[in-house]
């Protein structure tokens, strides 16, 4: 199973004895760096904005799972977001305030708040307002209703830009970061009661202006400010007089977090560490306490743009594109899961489709779509041999999506015959025709209605069907044929629920259908009858990865905990299999993984293998061999390979891991039974980012 060697693009190999591997590694994804993040208490969600206008929402109750996903848009750019109750706000540098939609995953509405590019935006503890900070110097206040926000008014206008804005917690005082000063407004009357200025950093040019990225208002009338002086300030808000001088970094300390108790602050710089201080007494024994300096962490490469401090963790992100929640150790009693370092660095959502009869690859990039046909190998090797290339794989197309929307969701039947894509407001699906070595596209003109965009797609194995899955849970049946298409269905849960699908699977008989969205929710509809089916038993974490077993008509679930269970549809009911994992409960090492599973699929020469993989490993789960207990070696391949063959027979169990290919963005079984992996080198991703801001290390 394991073997050495390194191998290039497109080429093949033999692992376990059982598959032949395509090796993929022209996928050139390239993620977007993190802008801003807001942090929701009441829900435990995260918001990350990306630089590509991009919105990400992940829940943190059950791992960093990502739950949402709003595709971004060429002109958008997002400066900073908020979060107001469930409802979620954003500002950027076109000028106008967004409240998102997060059941249909889109802009609900937009409002131009007519001060230039906007900075900032921060909600009054009360829920109640909201204050922008823009270009021309105004901070402008708007009433939070039900259905809308409406501007309310501004404050005293001054010269220059706000760039950080800070409400005090009883809601009657915004501190406001700008060029060399910060501004203390009362909301009451709008007037400027304070202004503190800030020095430029040591030898800094005389035109130079210091820049207050980031402010904080404590409830005890102190403000704490970061600048790109490199310092972190503690102020006297009623006094309007400097009280500590922090020197952080030679570059900028760019975002600034408070704990909900005022007893920890986080400052993130353009170094890549994140520096937590903690308001602690400086003498034992007595009641002064002071903002010291306690830790330093490195987690990122590039610039820490945003930061969020929850009770027990640090959230943070920039522009090495990846997010990181950082355990606070001293919160947690024992080690366990909640206390370990987690980074999401790839979506959570598959971004590879695979046309299985066909043997093709459709790459989703952000604006265009790529298709390739894979490789193909010589038909003889021995098991961990690299198989010579006969044919090198080739790209056939490159399809650019129409409009400043980036592609939501695409697919790519298993024929290899239809290709669509959709944005968030509309769905596009084309005819591929192949002769010789020429490949011919053509959009099919006339659509049902019905398919004016979807947040999910994919084809029945026969390639004769279409489904869409759209607003409210709702999922289109579309029947193709070379003529066109025509609308046959609309499955709709018998609850009602107006939560996004995220996944749909067909199973390969074309009988069954189901669905899993953001409430957990997993639905199963009968594409014989046309009705609802059943519901899966709703379990308390998100669904990251499914898929209907081709010969047992078992649905197979993985979950954000890593948990997984086995649904059989006609009867209606856990299997035999899935309880016995209830009950004996899986191994450890399955259970620490940091990342969920993307995709499942199956071994057509053995009913009982099921394929999983997340970023990092691809497992072969036997459901005939038992699983492994508590002092069971799991991670065992190597181990097994030294034993005697009766020995090995006996060591064995459920679970065989390969972590040879990774990272990895797809793995899935082609018709003629061999295994595509498609990976993404980190390396790469680093090579491509801006050069961070040169450090001098030791004596150099």
């Amino acid at each position: 199973m394991i073997f050495s060697g390194k191998l290039k693009k497109g080429t093949i190999r033999r692992i376990m004895g059982e598959f032949k591997v395509h090796r993929v590694r022209f996928f050139d994804y390239m993620p977007s760096g993190i802008r801003a993040i807001a942090f929701n208490r009441q829900t435990e969600r995260i918001a990350v904005a990306r630089v590509d206008g991009s919105v990400e929402i992940f829940t943190i109750l059950y791992n960093l799972f990502q739950e949402k996903v709003i595709p971004g848009k060429e002109q958008r750019s997002i400066e900073a977001l908020c979060w107001v109750g469930e409802r979620l706000f954003s500002v950027g540098l076109s000028g106008e305030i967004i409240e998102f939609d997060l059941h249909n995953l889109r802009p609900r509405f937009t409002i131009d708040a007519y001060g230039g590019p906007i900075w900032t935006i921060t909600a009054n503890p009360q829920g109640t307002h909201l204050a922008v900070g823009c270009e021309d110097g105004t901070v402008k206040l708007f009433e939070i209703l039900e259905d809308k926000i409406q501007f309310e008014r501004n404050l005293d206008r001054k010269k220059g830009r706000i760039l950080s804005l800070s409400w005090h917690p009883s809601g009657t005082k915004i501190a406001a970061g700008m060029m060399d000063m910060i501004r203390v407004f009362d909301v009451k009357t709008g007037h400027a009661i304070h202004r503190l200025l800030v020095d430029k950093a040591a030898g800094a040019p005389r035109d130079q202006e210091c820049v207050v990225w980031s402010v904080v208002y404590l409830s005890n009338d102190t403000v704490i400010s970061g600048d790109s002086s490199g310092k972190v300030k503690v102020w006297d808000a009623l006094t309007g007089t400097l009280i500590k001088n922090h020197d952080v970094t030679k570059w900028d300390v760019l975002a600034l977090s408070l704990s909900q108790d005022e007893t920890s602050l986080v400052a993130g710089t353009s170094e890549g560490t994140v520096v937590q201080f903690q308001f602690l007494s400086s003498v034992l024994g007595k009641e002064d306490k002071e903002w010291v300096r306690t830790r330093t962490f490195k987690n990122h490469t590039h610039d820490v743009r945003a930061l969020a401090e929850m009770d027990t963790a640090i959230i943070s992100g920039g522009l090495d594109t990846q997010l990181v929640v950082r355990p606070l150790l001293e919160k947690h009693d024992v080690k366990s899961q909640a206390s370990a370092l987690r980074k999401a660095q790839f979506p959570h959502r598959r971004l590879v489709s695979c046309a299985k009869k066909a043997q093709l690859l459709l790459f989703q990039y952000p604006s265009h779509l790529e298709l390739w046909r894979l490789g193909e190998g010589e038909e003889e090797g021995t098991p961990g041999e690299k198989v010579p290339v006969r044919r090198i794989p080739e790209k056939l197309l490159q399809l650019k999506a129409k409009g400043e929307e980036h592609i939501f969701c695409s697919a790519v039947s298993p024929c290899g015959e239809w290709l669509v894509y959709s944005t968030t407001s509309s769905l596009r699906l084309y005819k591929l025709q192949y002769e010789n070595n020429n490949i011919s596209i053509t959009k099919v003109s006339k659509l049902p209605k019905v398919l004016r965009w979807a947040h999910q797609l994919c084809f029945s194995a026969d390639s004769s069907q279409l489904f869409a899955a759209s607003g409210r849970s709702s999922v289109h049946m579309v029947s193709l044929n070379p003529e066109g298409c025509k609308h046959k269905h609309t499955f709709k849960p018998k609850n009602g629920s107006t939560q996004p699908i995220h996944l749909l699977t067909v199973s390969e008989n074309g009988l069954w259908l189901a669905t899993a969205n953001s409430d957990c929710e997993v639905h199963i509809y009968s594409l014989s009858t046309l009705k609802s089916h059943c519901t899966v038993p709703v379990y308390r974490s998100g669904v990251s990865a499914m898929a209907i077993h081709p010969t047992k008509n078992n649905l197979f679930i993985a979950h954000a905990d890593q948990q997984v269970f086995e649904f059989s549809i006609e009867l209606e009911q856990y299997t035999d299999w899935s309880r016995k994992v209830q009950r004996e409960g899986l191994h450890l090492k399955w259970l620490e993984r940091d990342t969920p599973i993307m995709n499942v699929t199956f071994n057509p020469r053995n009913p009982d293998h099921i394929i999983l993989h997340d970023m990092y490993m691809f497992c072969v789960l036997d459901q005939s061999l038992p699983l492994p207990d508590k002092k069971s070696q799991f991670f065992n391949q190597l181990t097994l390979k030294s034993l005697p063959e009766q020995e090995r027979k006996t060591r064995c169990h459920a679970f065989k891991v390969c972590k040879l290919f990774q990272p990895l963005m797809c793995v899935d079984v082609l018709e003629d039974h061999s295994l595509v992996v498609v990976e993404r080198s980190l390396l790469d991703i680093v090579a491509k980012l801006p050069a961070p801001v040169k450090q001098k290390k030791f004596a150099t």
